[in-house]
């Protein structure tokens, strides 16, 4: 039973909220059974378990404990899992993990497949979020080009309530997206505020790709000169912009709608 805050185990968890820390201790942490289940599922290697016997009682997960060799679990007090935690109501239960490489030639498409391409995003919230319309969606992959923000922040899996762990992701520059999607066939449609159609009017129905800028800039030229069509949302309000989380969602199951899902 760790009780200490001071204790260099917890230290070292405290550490890794910096990306630098996580790209030099090659782990990530993972907070809530629901997301250790996932990540098992989907083959990630835990080296640490810390449990708060307390807030774990409380659990809707509990099996999960079973799937974990018992010599990686280690006990601590509440006091210390809430040094450690991210996040509200949690369940009592943190974890260290190995990242993965995420290369696009790793992903796997279907025959039709639907992407979200995520340029330069730079908000963990809004990248949970688009990973979690993914996952409900059933998209073939997310790909992130040029990223701002670290695909394992804390806030990524906090937000994406797992979504990382479910979703194909890819990481990679925009030329190589670009290039990776041209030669197998997939249209791409960049959606910016002063694009000439409304998103309604495209046909989703074929192999597909949505591209999403930044709040704050929107999609470079890069994207909005190759792209196969620049689509745009109607907008009826004073605000100019919707949080590109929200845009990526109403794109996405308007493709999922013409596609009978």
């Amino acid at each position: 039973m760790i009780t200490s805050l001071q204790n260099p185990s917890i230290k070292q968890i405290v550490k890794l909220s910096k990306s630098r820390e996580r790209r030099e201790q090659q782990l990530f942490v993972l907070e809530g059974a629901r997301e250790l289940s996932l990540a098992l599922q989907a083959g990630y290697e835990i080296s640490e378990v810390y449990l708060c016997r307390e807030m774990f009682a409380q659990s809707k997960y509990p099996d999960v404990l079973e799937s974990l060799p018992p010599e990686i679990i280690t006990e601590i007090s509440p006091a210390v899992f809430a040094k450690i935690a991210y996040r509200e109501n949690s369940d009592g239960l943190v974890a260290l993990a190995k990242p993965r490489f995420h290369r696009l030639e790793d992903l796997a498409l279907s025959e039709n497949p639907f992407l979200i391409i995520l340029e330069s995003v730079e908000k963990p919230g809004n990248l949970g979020a688009v990973l979690r319309t993914a996952d409900a969606a059933g998209a073939d992959a997310v790909i992130i080009c040029d990223p701002l923000t670290d695909l394992y922040n804390p806030n990524v899996i906090r937000s994406g309530v797992g979504g990382l762990f479910t979703v194909p992701t890819a990481v990679c520059t925009s030329s190589e997206a670009l290039q990776w999607l041209i030669e197998r066939g997939i249209n791409v449609f960049a959606a910016e505020l002063q694009a000439a159609e409304f998103y309604q009017n495209i046909d989703f129905r074929k192999p597909s790709a949505i591209v999403m800028g930044t709040e704050a800039e929107g999609l470079t030229d890069f994207w909005l000169q190759n792209a196969t069509k620049r689509i745009k949302i109607p907008m009826r309000g004073k605000i100019d912009s919707l949080n590109v989380s929200v845009s990526t969602a109403i794109l996405t199951f308007e493709a999922m709608r013409q596609r009978g899902f």
